[in-house]
């Protein structure tokens, strides 16, 4: 059998986008994936379907795997001839553990490559508003091991070194230590007043920092209960932290957001989350597929020289329409003296992409507006072809028939429940990690309390939005209370109901 090959990859400090490109491209080609606790888990939905996942997570009080065990599945697995991707928060090779890996690897004969990440000792700081080095204050800084004992007969961390130096220091893995850490800096002269910084959680919505000087800091950390993970920098740099912080400033700052739109339709969502400081986890309770039966798209697109008006009620419905008139071997002349109506600027952005104009878009962006808006506009005994999902409400085409119009209700799509990994959802909410949950369609409701299996009450304390109130009643008639709604029903006025909320 031949030998597999192992890619031993940096995930970074937390942050999932802060991975590399290569390091991502890793996880998407791998077999198996062995993963430890300070990788983002986001980065496992890059992975094929297929992927073996191995958890191999390490704390300080307690280890999944001992590192020879690690070891031991990196060889196993490279022999069998798997792609191995080995991913570890930070960078493999600062205090990861990567160089001892590479040598387990080397002297099985496996190949293997080491992926750099981004170190927790410059990144994190970062994330605080602390530069490592400043041009007026130092312009060196030193990573230690806060993991090694400093009273210890034999140590390998110089001291006075250290103490005597101008240089940012960077201590990783030591809080349980910091109390030594602080006064063997302060034995071997360093100023008590010395700033220093501890942030647990870094480039995470859990991100906490703590500034005080080296003679109290162990003090304040038993006060505010700080906890690994963190990491603790010492020096003048720390007193930038107040004027150059901006992750906490970013108004979603510390906020876990589901997106529960279709895969397809996340990211639009998901980026401005973002963007604006929130991390965004897509678990896509919908996916559009065909109709049932596609005939009636087929027969409407057949006699569309009957019809004068045209009614999209969202984007996949555009979608699902002009996908089967392409099908169809037309086009959009075959579209000459229809009036198109759409419920609203995502819509109509969707039909002007294919070189269309609507004649009509609500101001509210609903089916009853509609129905308002074209009183005055139509005439009874004219035809409407209402291309829409195949589960979508009755009122629009019976408000439309109320009105003389010859109606032909046509499904162009269905939604169906998305992939969503029920599992992983159901931890987050009992471990408390998610704060927020956007809707976006009565369908999204429906699927996300199915996906919960009837344990509504995993969402006490999470705060639900909705991006209108035909959701919103969807919502409350399932059990659950919508924390504010949007005042555009879009997924911009969706986002900023969550700046208002």
């Amino acid at each position: 059998m031949s030998k597999g090959y192992v890619y031993l990859v940096g995930a970074g400090p937390g942050d999932p986008k802060l991975i590399t490109i290569k390091g991502s491209e890793c996880i998407a080609k791998a077999d198996v994936l062995v993963y430890d606790r300070l990788a983002s888990r986001r980065l496992l939905t890059l992975a094929r379907p297929d992927c073996e996942l191995i958890y191999v997570g390490k704390s300080p009080d307690r280890h999944t795997l001992k590192q020879d065990e690690i070891n031991q599945v990196l060889v196993d697995k490279g022999l069998e001839g798997k792609v191995v991707t080995r991913l570890k928060g930070g960078d493999p090779f600062v205090f990861g553990r990567g160089g001892e890996e590479a040598e387990a690897l080397l002297n099985a004969g496996i190949q293997f490559e080491v992926v750099p990440g981004i170190t927790s000792a410059i990144a994190v700081p970062a994330y605080a508003g602390i530069p490592v080095t400043h041009r007026d204050l130092t312009s060196s800084f030193a990573v230690i091991t806060g993991h090694e004992d400093p009273t210890k007969n034999e140590t390998s961390i110089h001291w006075d070194h250290l103490a005597l130096s101008h240089g940012t220091l960077v201590f990783l893995m030591g809080m349980e230590n910091l109390p030594l850490i602080a006064q063997k800096l302060m034995e071997n002269g360093k100023k008590p007043t010395t700033p220093v910084g501890i942030i647990q959680w870094g480039t995470r919505p859990e991100q906490r920092t703590l500034v005080g000087q080296l003679d109290t800091i162990a003090e304040e950390v038993k006060k505010q209960e700080f906890t690994n993970p963190s990491i603790i920098i010492v020096g003048e740099v720390v007193s930038l932290r107040e004027k150059l912080h901006w992750f906490e400033k970013k108004p979603l700052f510390g906020k876990r957001i589901v997106v529960t739109r279709a895969r397809h339709q996340a990211s639009a969502l998901s980026q401005e989350i973002e963007a604006l400081g929130g991390e965004a986890w897509e678990f896509p309770t919908i996916d559009i597929v065909p109709p049932t039966d596609n005939s009636h798209i087929i027969k409407a697109l057949n006699n569309l020289g009957q019809f004068k008006w045209l009614i999209f009620t969202s984007v996949n419905g555009v979608e699902a329409f002009f996908e089967e008139l392409k099908n169809q071997e037309r086009d959009v002349r075959d579209l000459i003296g229809l009036e198109i109506v759409a419920i609203g600027p995502a819509t109509q952005a969707a039909i002007e992409k294919r070189g269309l104009r609507a004649a009509y878009v609500p101001e509210e962006y609903r089916a009853e507006k509609i129905v308002e808006g074209l009183t005055g506009r139509v005439s009874a005994g004219q035809k409407v072809l209402l291309a829409r999902a195949e589960e979508a409400r009755d009122i629009l085409p019976e408000s439309l028939k109320a009105m003389g119009l010859e109606v032909w209700d046509v499904p162009v799509y269905k939604t169906v429940l998305g992939g969503a990994n029920r599992e992983e959802l159901q931890r987050m909410l009992r471990e408390k990690e998610i704060h927020v949950v956007t809707f976006t369609s009565s369908s999204t409701v429906r699927n996300f309390v199915e996906l919960l299996e009837g344990e509504i009450s995993l969402l006490k304390g999470v705060s639900l939005f909705s991006i209108g109130p035909i959701t919103s009643g969807t919502a409350r008639k399932l059990g659950l209370t919508i924390y504010k709604e949007a005042n555009e029903y879009t997924i911009q006025g969706l986002v900023e109901a969550l700046l208002e909320g």
